[in-house]
């Protein structure tokens, strides 16, 4: 069944469980807390938050869509060496096989 996913602003932060610590994080103390979402298909959907912290990304298996809601990050592509400043309102794509920080 297709079926429509809601989740007011009011309830999104009081959701968000710790996750620890991101994976393969090399430097600050990024910890995370997620909100998993269930579309009601095999896409992986959810909000989360980190810390600031730093790690790479390598050969991504899958596609992450991003929109930002608050904070700010440097992404950095590993083949490019472009840096890009994200920030509340940005819209971000890591295609498969991305690689950068």
């Amino acid at each position: 069944m297709t079926t429509l996913t809601h989740i007011p602003a009011n309830d999104i932060d009081g959701s968000l469980k710790d996750a620890g610590v991101r994976a393969g994080a090399d430097s600050g103390n990024p910890l995370l807390r997620t909100l998993p979402v269930d579309p009601g298909n095999s896409a992986q959907t959810g909000i989360w938050e980190c810390q600031p912290g730093g790690w790479p990304v390598i050969d991504r298996p899958d596609t992450e869509v991003c929109y930002i809601l608050s904070g700010r990050a440097t992404l950095t592509d590993d083949e490019s060496g472009q840096q890009v400043e994200i920030s509340t309102g940005s819209f971000v794509v890591l295609p498969v096989g991305w690689t950068g920080r």
